[in-house]
């Protein structure tokens, strides 16, 4: 098969994301050529696209919830092959910082993050990566499947970070692409209760049909309180999916005593935390960041498993050519998941 020489990619910049072309990057021998299929908009792809990303800077190329084909290989590639069906593990560590070396590659010390942080990013018809940030998508998950295994392996580890929630009770605030996936893999995992809020109605009521037994109203006059009797008391853990002053000053409220709150949504800013109560009460505030490769294997396993209703969270699939809408239409807050499809 011959392959072209030029193509289409997306780049994001203060007028918003836009259609260029470029030349098709040759792999170096320890990459591959991958042929793009799907992307996904991620919330801080939106957040980036309007100057709110702390890490993300104006311009960059998106897409890091991909799933595409292989097209070429490098010459001493040999763990994947030319046909075979993939997404990416987007971060792009050292493997020689103390962090790499130590199993924490996620918070490389050194980290790059393809379609974040990088010259390449997957919402473009062809995209080359390194071989080991591959993984290979399993023949029973659809495409619009795969595109959930990136996202979905972000709560899969802050499961893992905050010591697993088999026969605990649960909050989870804020009911957007993260939170749902949250509420899937916490319910996968055992979790007794699991109370979700959000200030849109409709995510509510997407919650509840997802699994959570009490949904809450986040714009309600005492938030902390009704999520703490819908839990029975205090909650063991908090995944905070939104990440702002408010949320944060609930999520300790509703943990307080012994709990944990783990930060799964990206900050826009800094927070202030009541820190006597955070000592005090010995409440764990715990950051999530990405995932490593177990995660997205967990991740794959509980997409092949059904514990993810894809269609109820993936609501949206626009062509490249409509990417503006697609950032729109995921920043607006009706939607759960959009993707891009690469033609």
């Amino acid at each position: 098969m011959t392959l072209p020489t030029t193509m289409r990619r997306v780049v994001v910049d203060a007028a918003g994301p836009r259609i260029e072309s470029a030349d098709v990057p040759t792999p170096r021998d320890d990459e591959v050529l991958v042929r793009g299929i799907l992307a996904g908009v991620c919330g801080s792809d939106t957040h980036a696209a309007h100057g709110r990303h702390p890490f993300v800077a104006l311009p960059y190329l998106p897409g890091h919830e991909c799933v595409g084909v292989i097209a070429a290989v490098g010459a001493s590639v040999t763990a994947v092959e030319v046909g075979q069906r993939v997404t990416v593990e987007p971060t792009l560590p050292c493997w020689e910082c103390r962090m790499c070396t130590s199993g924490r590659e996620n918070i490389c010390e050194r980290l790059a993050f393809f379609g974040c942080v990088h010259d390449q990013g997957g919402m473009a018809e062809y995209y080359s990566i390194r071989a080991d940030r591959l993984h290979v998508v399993p023949d029973g998950l659809s495409d619009v499947a795969a595109a959930l295994i990136e996202p979905l392996a972000t709560p899969v580890h802050a499961v893992r970070l905050a010591g697993g929630v088999s026969g605990r009770s649960v909050a989870i605030l804020g009911a957007g692409t993260i939170g749902l996936l949250t509420l899937a893999v916490v319910r996968a995992a055992g979790a007794r209760r699991v109370v979700v809020s959000d200030v849109l109605e409709a995510k509510r009521q997407r919650a509840r049909r997802l699994g959570a037994d009490v949904v809450v109203d986040a714009a309600g006059d005492d938030v902390v309180a009704e999520i703490r009797s819908a839990v029975g008391g205090s909650a063991d853990v908090v995944f905070d999916c939104v990440s702002i002053q408010s949320t944060m000053h609930q999520a300790i409220a509703i943990a307080d005593k012994g709990g944990t709150v783990c930060v799964v949504g990206v900050p826009a800013d800094a927070v202030s935390v009541p820190l006597p109560v955070v000592q005090d009460h010995q409440i764990r505030i715990q950051g999530c960041a990405t995932y490593v490769a177990e995660d997205i294997a967990e991740s794959t396993r509980l997409l092949l498993s059904g514990a993810v209703e894809v269609d109820a969270v993936v609501t949206a699939t626009l062509d490249m050519a409509d990417v503006a809408e697609a950032f729109r239409r995921s920043a607006a807050g009706a939607d759960v998941k959009v993707l891009v499809a690469i033609p």
